[in-house]
């Protein structure tokens, strides 16, 4: 589920780990529409023949940001990245997805989610949050401070999602990746107060991000983690302590946020970090 990212002040937060080189290419064909879920989506061929998911709504923009996040802290995630227009060929019968893609297959404001046989997707099989190989661990923890950080409020199992990477004179390994970010950058809560990308949700939330100690246990504002230990944050800030307020608005504004959104996430966001760095720091000097 994790690999050493190396120094994340050099995280690439426009392409992430995959570059540029791996981001969609036009023309792109229509193969389907997706009704998965709840959010409009559509599956696409690009130029290259590669394949992809393609979604609109409020998820697409926090998802292709948490990526990035989730990224450069060494977290495995799907490619995605944020295509702000284009059009797509031979688009037909569409259900959900008509809002967002016009007659002559125009569209604005998408997230680009890789399709690819290897690693390959092991569908029906997922790693919930209450029963997987990595509890207690680490690297599972700092991953809840991650979505505790972006208030990805989401956890059903099916969002942990399994990958048989299976490379020709290697062993067989199993990927373990979150599929799904989309429903962050809002207000973290019960199905009738949460949102996804709501700045001012996500502000308001902010001023009790980390509530205190107990225990060796970080008390949080929100949300039911409450195994994290304090030295679990302490691993973590090693990767994400690292990461610049550059980065941060990078990742925002090229994975569609505005420029006022942009300032608006990267002054939370780092009002966030910055609480988890004070936690952690005060309870080393009290030992």
């Amino acid at each position: 589920m994790w690999v050493d990212p190396g120094d994340p002040s050099m995280f690439d937060f426009q392409y992430g780990r995959a570059g540029s080189e791996q981001e969609p290419r036009p023309p792109f064909s229509f193969v389907n529409e997706d009704l998965s879920r709840t959010t409009p989506k559509i599956n696409v061929v690009d130029a290259r023949g590669v394949r992809w998911n393609v979604k609109w709504g409020d998820e697409a923009v926090p998802s292709v940001f948490c990526t990035r996040l989730a990224s450069s802290c060494g977290y495995l995630v799907e490619p995605e990245y944020f295509v702000a227009s284009g059009r797509i060929d031979n688009v037909r019968n569409l259900n959900r997805a008509r809002r967002y893609v016009s007659k002559d297959g125009s569209f604005r404001n998408a997230r680009f989610q890789l399709r690819a046989d290897s690693p390959k997707y092991l569908k029906g099989e997922y790693w919930p949050l209450d029963k997987n190989p990595f509890l207690g661990s680490r690297e599972f923890h700092g991953m809840q401070i991650l979505m505790l950080l972006v208030s990805n409020w989401d956890k059903r199992d099916s969002n942990f999602g399994i990958f048989e990477d299976a490379v020709a004179g290697n062993p067989l390994r199993y990927l373990y990746v979150q599929t799904d970010w989309g429903a962050s950058l809002g207000r973290f809560g019960n199905p009738f107060t949460r949102s996804k990308w709501d700045c001012k949700d996500f502000t308001d939330q902010s001023d009790g991000f980390v509530r205190g100690i107990e225990n060796e246990r970080i008390k949080w504002g929100f949300g039911d983690f409450d195994e994290i230990r304090v030295s679990d944050a302490r691993w973590l800030l090693q990767y994400l302590g690292k990461i610049t307020d550059t980065q941060i608005r990078l990742g925002l504004s090229t994975s569609g946020a505005t420029a006022q959104e942009t300032a608006c996430y990267a002054g939370a966001l780092r009002q966030r970090i910055e609480q988890l760095q004070q936690a952690v720091t005060v309870q080393t000097t009290q030992k």
